[in-house]
């Protein structure tokens, strides 16, 4: 079942946070995943939530999504992004192919 990391990223070191977006997209590949959303508009449409950068990520499984953000891969562009943003990141499980949305608690 596929699973989504949801990023938000305010940015304080523009420089450096351009190397992290050079160095992240081969980890994700490597694990399966690829990005839905990378930092495109946002526009607000009920609340207050306005977030200065938003990525979404799909993996086929939660498995590989962790083992994605542990990955000796990942660690290079990982430090790079702690250094330069203040982030927020979940990890999210997807509903099965076929499912009614409706039955998910």
């Amino acid at each position: 079942m596929a699973a989504y990391v949801i990023v938000e990223i305010a940015i304080h070191d523009a420089r450096t946070y351009e190397r992290y977006k050079q160095m992240a997209p081969p980890s994700i590949a490597a694990y399966e995943g690829r990005y839905l959303v990378r930092g495109g508009a946002v526009e607000v449409l009920e609340g207050s939530w306005n977030p200065p950068r938003f990525v979404i990520l799909e993996f086929p499984t939660t498995e590989r999504a962790r083992a994605w953000w542990n990955s000796p891969e990942y660690a290079p562009a990982k430090a790079l992004r702690q250094a330069s943003t203040q982030t927020d990141m979940l990890l999210v499980e997807g509903l099965p192919p076929g499912a009614d949305p409706a039955a998910r608690k």
